[in-house]
């Protein structure tokens, strides 16, 4: 079917409230890392979703969240930008019936820039119905949302409703991807971002905010095989070691877990070779925030 209207809406939100999942459950596949650990998103990514005559890109950002270090403050540029120059702003939030800082300070901007919004509620699956009523009624004085959707982001509950909502922005006009393209990210940091999660799922405490991932080789045999060779960076030598394992059981379990993912995403067999290495402070280093990827604000 042509495409006939297309347009750019930013999902935009607290850390942890759900975002990058919604963003994979709009895209029908996994374009940004999830995980149980706030922050986990860092970049600005594009998910697609072409349904009817419709495109829509999904600007899945970081979280809202008090900057600590360099590329802290890089997140939270991002998501100040990623608000602006849109055609439309979806607000997700949990379903609690009080506004926290981070969702007062998004909200200021919406009304600001004059933007098209919508409230998203999302984990209903966490609450008795009678409850969102409360939700609603706070964010409804708050502000005059274009739609309030509650969904489930994990389940896709209510996706088809919030979907109707947003649609009502998108200008008329040719489709902005071609069909089949799920994301604007490059495969190599997809790799890279898929190895990041499995680390922030397997260790704990303040490790995994420390660490970047690094492609450092990606290429595709004749037999289709893919090559993927990347280099874990730690901020401590202590951290090394808790990302390595005993015997480098640790590292191993990681890896198994990532090739896993990046087979599926690829559809194609991966050969995966993984190195840790120590570099001191590097998220207070802007060369070396530019260096792993994170560029656009």
């Amino acid at each position: 079917m042509t495409i006939k209207k297309s347009g750019i809406i930013t999902i935009c939100g607290r850390p942890n409230v759900g975002k990058s999942t919604l963003a994979n459950t709009l895209a029908g596949e996994k374009v940004s890392i999830v995980s149980c650990k706030p922050q986990t998103t860092r970049n600005r990514i594009c998910a697609v979703l072409n349904r009817g005559e419709s495109q829509f890109v999904f600007v899945d950002t970081p979280g809202l969240h008090r900057a600590r270090t360099r590329l802290g403050d890089y997140m939270v540029k991002v998501v100040r930008q990623s608000v602006a120059d849109v055609d439309g702003v979806l607000l997700l939030v949990e379903p609690e019936d009080r506004i926290g800082p981070a969702e007062a300070e998004l909200i200021g901007r919406i009304q600001a820039l004059g933007v098209p919004a919508a409230l998203a509620i999302n984990k209903i699956d966490t609450v008795e119905k009678e409850k969102l009523l409360s939700v609603m009624a706070v964010y409804g004085q708050a502000h005059q949302w274009d739609g309030v959707v509650p969904i489930c982001a994990r389940t896709g509950e209510g996706v088809d409703e919030l979907l109707e909502v947003l649609s009502q922005w998108l200008p008329e006009g040719p489709q902005l991807f071609p069909d089949g393209v799920t994301t604007d990210q490059p495969e190599r940091q997809i790799m890279a971002e898929i190895i990041r999660e499995k680390l922030l799922w397997a260790l704990d405490k303040e490790v995994p905010h420390g660490i970047a991932v690094e492609v450092t080789g990606f290429s595709q045999r004749d037999n289709d095989i893919i090559d993927c060779h990347v280099t874990i960076y730690c901020e401590k030598q202590s951290h090394k070691g808790i990302v390595i394992g005993k015997k480098g059981s640790m590292l191993k379990k990681i890896s198994t877990q990532a090739r896993e993912d990046m087979e599926a995403f690829m559809g194609a067999k991966v050969y995966l070779e993984t190195w840790v290495k120590v570099r001191e402070h590097w998220r207070d280093n802007p060369a070396a925030i530019q260096n792993f990827g994170y560029t656009q604000a």
